[in-house]
């Protein structure tokens, strides 16, 4: 793509555009390219650039001798004397001479034809391909006129130059309507050597890139004539009339109006006037009073309204400085203004009219303009002057030093006419004064103390001297020969240096200022990039923001900083550092004007790349840079912009550093009316499908949010309970079917928020203003609070150091311990509104629900750990116990046993009685399991709640011991339901516990157990010694559980226990898949055959169709499992069809199943038969 670029591929000066977003330059069309232009310069042999727009063919003597040096007299007939001295006919004109003058005379449609017909005799000549190829020969630009060339120099043209520039309009008149939408010849298939893989589906898109920068270039051109066509001036008479009667004033133009508009509405909505502003809008409906380009100025915007009232009186000037400014001025102004300037007052102390003040505004952009003319003009003076003090001190004759210098004039003007192409009427007059200052030292051997005539000997002298010849002058041998200074030249001419080139110009003139330095690197560093390897090009970074910075024209500032942003396709990590390192540099160095004005930009263009890493590389710049914006950028602009990447962007990473650079703005922005909006985007990221996003909304956005929830006082008055009632819907909502991914969205937030709301808590205490650091400062436990998520949930971060946290902790502690809470409006909220509201939650979630159970745990313990000892016990476990009323009269009481079946059992045991792990939390802790297991047996409620509670510390090693010490309690109690329960739970704790405790304090229990006088006691310790034949590996172990099931199974007395059998079929086919294939070949599948069998002779239908289903799951289950064909024969196949026996006539649905699983088992068998003699034959043979 960047050859289709304005001005060319080869092109020297700022229209050179050779890096792009998207690609990197194709090293085989730039190759291509430089092997066709040195193939043009072998063929000239005059040292003249054939592609330049004012050079022609080499064999043409006239054209050489008419346009190879305009302005000097005498040189053609030079240069016929040269070529043709000797009689000769002139050469015959070639082709490319033919097409250079047609494009420079602006024959163009004569051109198209000749490069049309050129095309279809297969003869194509590059200098018309490239011409019509290049689109920016066709935009709609202003310029000097067909034939001119730069100005000051008759017949050189109005493009060109140096470094193989082709022809273009773009400087010339006679410009071509081109819509910003039109192809050239070969636009469509520019992107051909592109060096992404996908060649055919960028290639569309590329031309769509490209035409739509024209379409907003376009825009941007009308946009500023319809500003200058609206800002028209009044004539001449009328603004006189204006200024010598102030009385009479000049009528208000549109766009002032606008703009005056704009201005008052901003400062009405500043200071709270909102109605005025909504009606001072409804009455200009015209404007969009959000969007200052809206007012149509091609302007930046000007200070508000506050600003410039302070500013008025700072522009007053004494009519003696007015006098003396507007002598610079043209003498058609100096006329219009002397009535003016003869009327203003010359005191200082006297007030200006307005009138006065924006006359004097209008002379100080003159002294500006005049400044930056004056500073031009001294520049090249100074180049000028180096140049010849070079060449004086080479001892060189002046007609030398002009057959020198006159190239590198050229080429600078040429240069300096293709980086501008737009000239004022001004800059016309200057650059015509400039050239011809240059042709009268070249035509004259004036000497270097009258040059220039133009200039004021007072300007000159204070001209910052930093020409060679003003420092430290370089002296040189000079050699003792007779030899002319012709020769001298003529012998230096085969020394191989180039000057006509791009390159070679930049090399030949060296930088003599800072200013220069900047300059230089502007125009050369966009050449320099992509050539650079991809893997190295970070290191140009430095220089890319320097000159960033320095450079003093905002257009190559742009192009820096978008060479910064696409310096590598797909950035990785450490390249995105330095980039943002780079950022934050350049931002802090110039301001937040620049910043917004320049860097902004450049994260816009780039929000929907398609890459993820550059996507990703303006989330991050978004974070880095908001310290330096302005604070209403920051909460509009930028905030904007992540959103919109957080709901649009399909990348985790990019959303992950969004919501990160959103934790940032959340620290710096201080609008409360955007705190709704935080508000929002906080549940859209808690909600986040990516874990990554969430885990990162809990590090930074969420604290950072929090932070300024507390600043604005809505902690504890919204945030916190609107969680609380958004959990609260949930679980009204979800009595069908609780959303818990929504109910861990939420509860994790709130636990995530106990950090702030502690710090909170310190920070309002009655004795905040005694906490001072004095002393020795007492030490914090390291298990004081638990581990936080990141820095930001520390709480002695967000208080402000651990010595501050270590002084407030010692005062809370004291507080609880011996003053109590009165007037402690904030950890009041917390004791009678937050764990009231809690507890009333707790109890409505399903205990069956394990992931509930474990999140509301984690969440109280937390609490309790941040606030701290004291705090939990004296009031969190109260309101707790109040809740429960653990004691004996409750066991016929329905409210004491409905809330023992809920989940504040287990939420209240292992959320809060495990805070603490001394002596004394253990014991209560113990008894308070005991207590539950002995009423909810008692009073034969369910056990889900002690299930839960079991369950959730059993997945905590360190609790294993207490719960053996509970369930031994239960073993030895006098009430059989009691010891029921325990052998129940021993089940739950098997799977957790190690094999030493299993063999040491498991077994020996259920043993005990399996022969407890109750029936219904052995039955329930069944399912546990099921459990450990599934988990137990030790031999001894399932020898001593096979002895007991064998028991139960073979003793008479269990014959007919239909429980007992029910219990024992269930257990075997649950346990059957996962337990020793031994243990299941010998002891499970024979004995599933016994109680079929017996099924078949059960008499009463109930407990028959009952026993056949468990009897089926079983089978079912088993059927999976490897069988041998003994086993199948004897016992599997025999089993299924006593089964199928008892289907028949209880349940035919079943008996259709079990037809089935018969015929496939004895589909098996048969296999295995015809299998088998088949290698006993082979064997044989």
């Amino acid at each position: 793509m960047a050859a289709m670029a304005p001005g060319g591929s080869g092109s020297g000066g700022g229209g050179v555009n050779p890096f792009l977003s998207d690609s990197d330059e194709d090293d085989d069309e730039v190759a291509a390219t430089e092997e066709r232009r040195a193939g043009l310069r072998l063929g000239s042999g005059s040292g003249l650039d054939p592609g330049s727009a004012d050079s022609l063919s080499p064999q043409d003597p006239v054209a050489l001798g008419s346009s190879a040096r305009p302005g000097l007299p005498g040189e053609v007939s030079a240069a016929a004397v040269a070529l043709g001295g000797c009689g000769e006919t002139p050469a015959r004109l070639s082709i490319d001479a033919i097409a250079a003058q047609l494009l420079r005379d602006q024959y163009l449609l004569t051109a198209l034809e000749l490069h049309t017909e050129l095309l279809e005799s297969g003869r194509e000549l590059p200098r018309l391909r490239d011409y019509f190829s290049n689109p920016g020969n066709f935009e709609r630009q202003s310029g000097t006129p067909p034939g001119m060339g730069a100005p000051g120099i008759p017949g050189a043209a109005g493009v060109g130059g140096g470094g193989g520039r082709e022809p273009s309009t773009t400087s010339g008149g006679g410009q071509l309507n081109r819509a910003g939408s039109i192809s050239t010849l070969d636009s469509l298939d520019f992107a051909r050597y592109s060096d992404d893989g996908n060649r055919e589906a960028d290639e569309r898109v590329a031309v769509l890139e490209f035409e739509l920068r024209k379409a907003k270039e376009t825009i941007q051109a009308l946009r500023a004539n319809l500003t200058k066509a609206a800002e028209h001036e009044v004539p001449l008479q009328e603004r006189k009339n204006y200024k010598s009667s102030p009385e009479i004033q000049e009528p208000i133009k549109p766009l002032e109006k606008r703009a005056l508009n704009f201005l008052v509405n901003e400062f009405l909505l500043k200071n709270n006037y909102k109605l005025t502003s909504i009606t001072f809008s409804d009455e200009n409906d015209d404007q969009d009073f959000e969007l200052w380009d809206d007012v149509g100025l091609n302007i930046p915007k000007p200070p508000d309204l506050l600003q410039l009232y302070r500013d008025f009186g700072n522009h007053q000037v004494t009519g003696k400085d007015l006098v003396d400014v507007a002598s610079g001025v043209e003498e058609d102004e100096l006329e219009a203004l002397t009535p003016v300037l003869g009327s203003l007052p010359t005191s200082l102390e006297t007030p200006q009219t307005v009138e006065n003040s924006l006359l004097v505004q209008k002379l100080e952009d003159k002294i500006s303009l005049l400044n930056s003319e004056k500073w031009s003009l001294m520049e090249q003076i100074r180049r000028l002057e180096s140049e010849m003090d070079f060449l004086k001190n080479e001892h060189f004759a002046i007609p030398v030093v002009c057959d020198s210098v006159q190239p590198s004039l050229d080429h600078k003007d040429s240069e300096d006419s293709g980086q501008n192409p737009v000239i004022s009427s001004s800059d016309k007059q200057k650059d015509k004064d400039i050239h011809l200052s240059k042709s009268d030292e070249v035509d004259s051997t004036i000497p270097k103390e009258n040059f220039p005539n133009s200039v004021p000997r007072r300007e000159k002298e204070e001209m910052p001297s930093s020409s060679p010849s003003s420092k430290n002058t370089v002296h040189f041998d000079k050699p003792n020969r007779k030899l002319s200074p012709a020769f001298h030249q003529a012998l230096l001419s085969f020394c191989r240096m180039s000057a006509d080139s791009r390159l070679g110009s930049e090399v030949s003139r060296i930088a003599d200022s800072e200013k220069s330095v900047m300059l230089m690197l502007g125009r050369c560093l966009p050449h320099i990039v992509p050539n650079v390897l991809l893997a190295k090009r970070e290191e140009l970074i430095p220089l890319i923001l320097c000159t960033a910075c320095l450079h003093p024209e905002p257009k190559e500032r742009d192009q820096l900083l978008h060479i910064l942003f696409n310096l590598i396709k797909r950035p990785d990590d450490e390249q995105r550092q330095m980039i943002l390192t780079g950022c934050v540099a350049f931002a802090r160095h110039v301001g937040p004007t620049r910043v917004e004005a320049e860097l902004l930009p450049q994260c816009w263009e780039q929000i929907n790349h398609k890459y993820p890493e550059r996507r990703l590389l303006v989330a991050e710049s978004c974070g880095a840079l908001a310290p330096y914006l302005p604070k209403e950028i920051r909460s509009s602009l930028v905030l904007s912009m992540l959103q919109q990447m957080l709901m649009e962007d399909k990348a985790d990473l990019v959303r992950e550093a969004v919501i990160k650079s959103l934790g940032i703005i959340m620290g710096y922005i201080d609008d409360p009316d955007k705190y709704q909006q935080g508000f929002e985007l906080l549940l859209s990221a808690l909600g986040d499908p990516s874990e990554r996003v969430v885990s990162a909304t809990h590090q930074v956005f969420l604290p950072a949010y929090a932070a300024w929830t507390t600043e604005l006082g809505n902690l504890q008055s919204h945030l916190i309970p609107t969680l609380l009632n958004k959990i609260e819907k949930l679980l009204r909502e979800g009595e069908h079917g609780l959303d818990e991914h929504k109910l861990h969205m939420y509860l994790s937030a709130l636990q995530s928020l106990i950090p702030s709301l502690f710090a909170l808590v310190l920070q309002n205490a009655p004795f905040s203003s005694k906490a001072k650091l004095h002393g020795e400062v007492p030490q914090i436990e390291v298990t004081r609070f638990p581990r936080p998520m990141s820095p930001l949930q520390d709480v002695s971060t967000i208080i402000g150091s651990r010595e501050q946290l270590a002084v407030l902790l010692q005062l809370y502690d004291y507080q609880l311990e011996h003053e109590g809470t009165t007037g402690w409006e904030t950890l009041l909220w917390v004791v009678n509104q937050l764990l009231p509201q809690l507890i009333e939650i707790v109890g409505k979630i399903n205990v069956t629900s394990t992931a509930c159970v474990h999140e509301f745990s984690r969440f109280f313990w937390r609490l309790c750990r941040t606030f701290g000892k004291i705090f939990t016990n004296t009031k969190v476990k109260p309101q707790f116990q109040e809740i429960l009323r653990l004691s004996e009269e409750n066991i016929d009481s329905s409210a004491g046993n409905g809330v023992l079946t809920k989940a504040t059992v287990p939420i209240y045991a292992t959320g809060v009685l495990t805070c603490y792990i001394q002596e004394e939390d253990r014991k209560l802790l113990v008894g308070f399991l005991e207590d539950v297991m002995t009423l909810l047996s008692l009073s034969h409620a369910p056990l889900d709640s002690l299930k839960a509670s079991f369950v959730e510390l059993g997945a905590n090693p360190a609790y294993h011991e207490l719960l053996l010490t509970v369930l031994w309690y239960g073993v030895v109690h006098t009430s059989a339901l009691v010891r029921c329960t325990a052998a129940r739970m021993f089940e739950l704790l098997v799977k957790g516990v190690n094999e030493t405790l299993v063999a040491q304090r498991v077994v020996p229990a259920l043993i005990t157990l399996s022969s407890d006088p109750e029936i219904s006691v052995r039955i329930a310790t069944i399912p546990a010694f099921g459990t450990i034949m599934e988990t137990v590996i030790q031999r001894e172990l399932l020898e001593r559980v096979k002895m007991q099931l064998a028991s139960f199974l073979e003793d008479p007395q269990y014959q007919d226990q239909y429980s007992l059998h029910t219990e024992i079929i269930k257990t075997f086919g649950r346990v059957g898949p996962n337990a020793e294939p031994r243990f299941r070949d010998e002891f499970v599948i024979p004995h599933l055959h016994k109680l079929a069998l017996v099924n078949n002779l059960q008499i009463v239908d109930s407990k028959r169709l009952d026993i056949a289903t468990h009897l089926f799951e079983a089978y079912s289950a088993l059927s999976c499992c490897f069988i041998s064909e003994d086993l199948m024969v004897n016992h599997f196949l025999p089993g299924l069809r006593c089964l199928r026996t008892d289907m028949e006539h209880l349940s035919p649905e079943h008996e259709v199943i079990l037809s089935s699983m018969i015929k496939e088992c004895e589909q098996k068998v048969e296999n295995k038969t015809v299998q088998e003699p088949q290698g006993v034959a082979i064997r044989i043979k």
